[in-house]
């Protein structure tokens, strides 16, 4: 063979990992790691400086953590969120459909109470639900003070205030399901109860799932407002304890660890639900 011939035969590729191989070497990120050092060190200070400042009185915090009053309260504030969720996104479902309609009529009803509802604070809904006597002293021949408690008034303002966003939350849900997916089911000879059951609903689940989980613990947190007019729920509990005691900031830290422990709680239990819903889709792995 000439040497113009052993010219044109193509070298063996290199070998990864031989020594002719060049080395490879990681980019070393340096401001990153600054950066999380700072961040570090600061986090470092926020607590040592919490648990050392002698005005958090954590002896008084540990005493009332799980006292009676507070227990109550927390029981009431889950209870109300229970319930509240619970009938809320009934209602929402309702909306919902009501939205999907092909009626104008059952569309607009949807649509305006959903503006309606959204565009009121709901600070100013439970005041105005709170003093609605003045509207109207009597209902059914039953005074509307009597028929409108505390608590009564708490579960109707946050319901009706929490349907008009589990509607949207429901319709959403219900539109990312492929029509088509729909229609095959039709052309199957599927009852419409049966293809809600088995093809809509397991899909939409798995874009209602996270929104509702963030309103649960939202309607959970903004359940707090209720103590304006008198429920005795987890803030005012702790608020009756500390007009008494005058020990504000031990009590206010009592119910913020109460509300960090329950929505912790809820997000896992919000996790494990996503999950399960999207078994079989790349989010699930």
């Amino acid at each position: 063979m000439s040497s113009e011939t052993l010219a044109k035969v193509p070298s063996a590729p290199e070998i990864p990992g031989s020594a002719d191989a060049p080395r490879i070497v990681p980019r070393r990120r340096y401001g990153q790691w600054a950066a999380a050092v700072a961040v570090l060190a600061l986090l470092g200070l926020a607590v040592n400086s919490v648990a050392r400042n002698q005005a958090f009185q954590w002896d008084v915090v540990a005493s009332s953590f799980t006292s009676a009053a507070i227990l109550h309260g927390l029981w009431l504030t889950l209870w109300l969120t229970a319930v509240v969720m619970v009938l809320g996104f009934a209602l929402g479902t309702l909306l919902a459909a009501f939205r999907l309609s092909a009626n104008p009529v059952l569309r607009a009803v949807s649509w305006g109470y959903v503006w309606l509802f959204r565009s009121i604070p709901i600070l100013v809904q439970l005041l105005l639900w709170f003093n609605i006597g003045a509207l109207y002293p009597q209902v059914f021949g039953v005074k509307t003070v009597d028929l409108l408690t505390p608590a009564a008034v708490a579960i109707v303002g946050l319901t009706l205030h929490e349907a008009a966003f589990a509607a949207e939350v429901v319709r959403a849900g219900i539109l990312s399901v492929e029509r088509g997916q729909i229609e095959a089911a039709q052309a199957l000879g599927l009852s419409r109860w049966r293809r809600w059951r088995r093809i809509v609903l397991p899909q939409a689940m798995r874009a209602i799932v996270p929104p509702a989980g963030n309103m649960l613990i939202g309607t959970l947190k903004g359940t707090s407002i209720v103590s304006v007019i008198a429920v005795n729920d987890l803030l005012f509990s702790a608020q009756l304890i500390y007009h008494r005691t005058y020990q504000v900031i031990p009590l206010l830290m009592v119910a913020t660890l109460w509300y960090a422990v329950v929505t912790s709680l809820l997000g896992i239990g919000q996790y494990y639900v996503e999950k399960h819903y999207a078994r079989g889709t790349e989010s699930a792995r």
